[in-house]
């Protein structure tokens, strides 16, 4: 890969590029569990100012050649951990996901990590495989993005196995 895919702290001014982000009625489709109303700029910095001041959050900006293209968020969700992402339309199909959650995940060291996804979205199936992700079990609950209830994929990332010496 010739690009440069790099992980770093939200700013403020990325905020700007992640609400133009979630404004595509395709990609709040396939993300499904974004925003119940995309253009609400108030429901939008009121999420980013829960997410950015979270204890527990960590938010990162992924940039590719210095433009910022999504993020990546670890959050707890009861007593697991969850992971999400959001990469711009503008660059699916160039592995970004993929990488910008490998990243993440050298980050977050905490196991088990969970994460979700809507069945009929495969490429985020597939980033969440590569990466090490297995199916646990479905769920159904509201997508604010389809504007109704769906099924969902839960996924976990496993602690590793021990390896004692024999």
């Amino acid at each position: 890969m010739t690009d440069d895919l790099r992980l770093r702290p939200v700013r403020e001014d990325d905020l700007v590029e992640f609400f133009t982000h979630q404004l595509d009625p395709e990609a709040s489709r396939m993300a499904a569990f974004g925003a119940a109303d995309p253009t609400d700029r108030r429901a939008f910095a009121a999420h980013w100012v829960r997410i950015l001041t979270g204890p527990d959050n960590l938010a990162r900006t992924v940039t590719v050649d210095g433009t910022v293209v999504g993020h990546v968020l670890a959050f707890p969700v009861g007593d697991e951990f969850e992971v999400s992402y959001w990469i711009d339309r503008a660059h699916w199909g160039r592995g970004y996901a993929t990488r910008a959650l490998t990243a993440l995940l050298r980050e977050v060291t905490r196991r088990p990590l969970f994460a979700r996804t809507a069945v009929d979205n495969a490429a985020s199936l597939t980033v969440l495989r590569r990466c090490g992700f297995v199916v646990r079990g479905t769920d159904r609950a509201y997508a604010p993005g389809r504007g109704h209830e769906i099924d969902e994929y839960v996924l976990e990332l496993p602690a590793a196995p021990r390896t004692d010496p024999a």
